[in-house]
């Protein structure tokens, strides 16, 4: 029998709590190991090999919103108009916008498979030259990609609202509408004419001219525009412009978009001026008209939009539904909001709400989120009350701008939520990959949480994950991590969208966020792609960063923090300080302005400064800078006694002047673990724990440290200052206070809020997982003082906060989780 051997080449992963497939089966015939997770390559499921040496893995310890109901189901990828928004060019400018992984293959923590450094793993020299071959593989790979895609006409697609009313017809223009086919020998003849003709011939026959030759058939126009005898005639339509009647004017732009005129062309450079300058003089369904062509031949016109806005603010009353509508789709393709027409768009949007399709809704909200025009919630609100209701019928292309919008909004509509949850995890398998990016991202953004959608995303995904852009892969995975989701196919989904990831590595480098994006949010489910991480993290791509539209040392903060916790292992590219420390203090300096003061954190810290017998006892700060949210941090010894250790407060810096002189028996005690006398620090310290009974002048938290006191040392953490006899103060090396240290439990209690959890759930977000799995990763405990607990008491007394607190701190199973 002939053995066929496939060789198959996968990134490099780092997955938290990770076991090889030969751990897995060494686990199902009696290993003690009681989680094991195995990738699931869709290419060699089931054959039963093994290949060690194929995925190299990083070792965590123990482990951041038409008028065709079809445009979706003929996967015509019906959704890019966002993509037009960010990477297309605008009818009212010039526009390119910027272009956010894991398969758990794994070794065990405990694995006697040596993991290879990440530089030694790769083929020699270094992985860069491996990863500027994947690129180049990419790049070759990309046209052959391109005939794989999804169809879809980012101009047409938008359009289909026109074909709901027969109005439209007169304010837009049909580009495939069928005309009469004009034989090629009449062409000729036209085209001969035009080239023995000497001197000018009238308007209307070069109106007619056009008009015959934007006949002809697809592939004689494809090679009409590179003519000579056309250029003929576009230069005496040129030099007569200001000749033509208004509609012989229009009708020779119209007879452009046949014949895919460039839009750089010198006839519509001539055309843009001319009606300009006649705007003024035409009706609103000319002007409309006009705007359409100008979309359809991709050239932007900023001065004749103005124009045109500016009309139509003056007669505004006068304008019809259809009008609106069209107007509405303009100023998206635009991409601009005209400041002093958007409050009365909203009132024209109240006044036919009632009266517009659901197409036409549609094409209303992709035009407000194409030109970035925020509507008041009120506005919003309506719009989604009448989608919610109507659902079932509306095209999924249509009720997908709703989302855009919605998401733009920041909308908590939950009856449409509901109702999305209902109508479209069945649509799922038809709508194209920029649609199911849509839908998935506005879960995402508004933080709702429905495992009918995710779930139909998830399965659905892999077989079109081809067709993702980076910007798409990026997003999907952000969503999933933002909504700490991984779905039943999960090794199918991760692996799927970290190849991907792959062959897009090229456009990362126009891109750098898209990439940030999706690391981030494999981040938050634990997953670690390291070839990927080692190139965003590489001083080269930190550099193209900085070009950026977009913020992103934060999210290179959160990165390379999270890879430095949870991957120990890893010997691949970092940040370089002076990053970590400009960040770390900007992070900082922005939670003592808007975290720390928050009152439901000041009343936190108080009350437990009180219980607990002083600021030192507390620490109201982040652990965590990249995680950007604060902790209150607490010490507790073995008996669940508290432990000072925040002498940096300002109330604990008054005990710095006390001081402790250092003389032969205090040496003897640091050195042998005895005493004669009783400590001079816990005869200073007399702030005592509420509930508990003194112990002479001893604190009974100072006494909680049992391992400390015993022989009379010192508490750790109390901050002593050692004294020579010269009388100059010298501070306790922090590597020398970390010695004394007790065993014991360090807390760092949550005061989280709505934003940290999914909305209306008690499921926390992907940033807030991360944040706690890398604090528990520390040795801290975390202890959840939850918004649904803590908020409703801080109206109540002071006794029932401090019983809460007390029970939240003393718990007795905290030690045991230490442990």
């Amino acid at each position: 029998m002939a053995t066929v051997l496939i060789c198959r080449r996968f990134p490099r992963l780092s997955r938290v709590t990770t076991f090889s497939t030969t751990a897995k089966r060494k686990a199902e015939s009696g290993s003690s190991e009681s989680k094991q997770e195995k990738e699931e390559n869709p290419e060699t499921a089931n054959t039963g090999a093994e290949s060690p040496a194929t995925i190299q893995l990083l070792n965590p310890l123990d482990y951041r919103v038409s008028y065709n109901p079809s445009a979706y189901a003929k996967s015509r990828a019906a959704s890019q108009q966002h993509a037009a928004r960010n990477g297309g060019q605008a009818l009212g400018d010039v526009f390119t916008g910027p272009g956010a992984a894991w398969v758990r293959h794994t070794f065990g923590a405990a694995s006697s498979q040596a993991l290879p450094p990440v530089r030694n793993a790769l083929p020699q020299p270094e992985p860069k030259p491996l990863l500027e071959r994947n690129i180049s593989a990419a790049q070759t790979e990309e046209e052959a990609e391109r005939e794989k895609t999804e169809m879809h006409d980012s101009k047409e697609d938008p359009r289909m609202f026109q074909k709901g009313r027969p109005e439209y017809k007169t304010l837009s223009y049909d580009k495939f509408e069928p005309v009469e086919t004009l034989p090629l020998e009449e062409g000729d003849s036209i085209l001969h004419s035009v080239a023995v003709r000497k001197g000018n011939q009238s308007p209307g026959t070069i109106t007619d001219y056009f008009c015959k030759l934007s006949r002809l058939p697809a592939e004689r126009r494809a090679a009409l525009v590179s003519e000579p005898a056309f250029n003929t005639l576009c230069h005496r339509a040129i030099k007569n412009i200001g000749s033509f009647a208004t509609s012989d004017l229009i009708n020779i732009l119209k007879t452009c978009v046949r014949l895919v005129v460039p839009p750089t062309h010198p006839l519509l450079n001539a055309c843009d001026s001319e009606f300009c300058r006649r705007a003024w003089d035409m009706n609103l369904d000319q002007l409309l008209l006009v705007a359409d062509c100008w979309r359809c031949l991709d050239r932007g016109v900023p001065s004749y939009l103005s124009i045109l806005f500016s009309y139509a603010n003056v007669r505004w009353k006068d304008l019809a539904l259809p009008q609106f509508v069209q107007l509405v789709y303009v100023i998206g393709e635009g991409r601009r909001s005209p400041a002093d027409l958007m409050q009365k768009v909203e009132s024209m949007i109240l006044k036919h709400l009632d009266s517009f399709t659901l197409e036409e809704v549609g094409a209303i909200c992709l035009g407000l989120f194409k030109s970035l025009s925020g509507i008041s919630d009120h506005v919003m609100r309506k719009i989604a009350d009448r989608v919610s209701l109507q659902m079932e019928d509306m095209s999924t292309y249509a009720l997908v701008n709703v989302l855009k919008m919605l998401r733009y909004a920041r909308m908590d509509h939950l009856p449409l939520l509901k109702e999305l949850g209902k109508v479209i995890p069945a649509r799922i398998p038809t709508v194209n990959i920029q649609g199911i990016m849509h839908i998935t991202l506005t879960c995402s953004s508004l933080h709702y949480f429905d495992e009918g959608i995710m779930a139909a995303v998830a399965l659905s995904l892999p077989s079109k994950v081809t067709f993702c852009r980076s910007k798409d892969a990026a997003k999907f995975l952000w969503s999933y991590g933002c909504l700490d989701y991984e779905p039943p196919n999960e090794e199918e989904f991760y692996s799927s969208l970290i190849e991907q990831m792959h062959r897009k590595l090229h456009e990362f480098k126009k891109f750098p966020e898209h990439l940030l994006t999706g690391l981030l949010g494999l981040a938050f489910v634990k997953r670690f792609p390291e070839e990927l991480i080692d190139y965003a993290l590489r001083s080269e791509f930190v550099q193209k960063t900085r070009g950026s539209k977009y913020e992103l040392k934060k999210d290179l903060f959160t990165l390379g923090k999270s890879v430095e916790i949870e991957c120990p292992s890893y010997q691949g590219s970092r940040l370089p300080p002076h990053l970590y420390q400009e960040m770390t203090e900007m992070v900082l300096n922005f939670a003592e302005q808007e975290i720390y003061v928050r009152p439901e954190i000041v009343e936190a810290a108080s009350l437990l400064e009180s219980m607990l017998g002083g600021p030192e006892y507390v620490k109201n700060h982040m652990i965590l800078p990249h995680t950007r949210s604060s902790d209150l941090e607490v010490h507790l010894a073995v008996d669940r006694h508290p432990i000072p250790f925040n002498l940096k407060d300002p109330v604990a810096d008054k005990l710095k002047g006390i001081g402790v002189r250092l003389t032969d028996d205090l040496m003897s005690q640091l050195i042998k673990g005895t005493s004669n006398s009783p400590s001079p620090v816990g005869m200073e310290n007399k702030v005592g724990t509420p509930g508990q009974e003194r112990e002479g002048a001893r604190p009974p938290h100072a006494g909680g440290d049992a391992a400390a006191f015993s022989g009379g040392a010192f508490p750790a953490g109390a901050g002593l200052r050692v004294e020579p006899d010269s009388g100059r103060s010298l501070e306790t090396p922090p590597s020398l206070a970390l010695g004394w240290q007790p065993r014991g439990v360090k807390l760092a209690l949550q005061v989280s809020n709505r934003n940290h959890y999914c909305y209306c759930s008690k499921r926390l977000l992907g940033l807030h997982r991360l944040k706690r799995r890398q604090l528990r990763q520390l040795g801290y405990v975390v202890v959840e003082l939850p918004f649904w607990e803590w908020f409703p008491l801080l109206k109540r007394t002071r006794s029932e906060k401090l019983s809460y607190l007390h029970y939240k701190v003393f718990d007795p199973a905290l030690l045991s989780r230490a442990g």
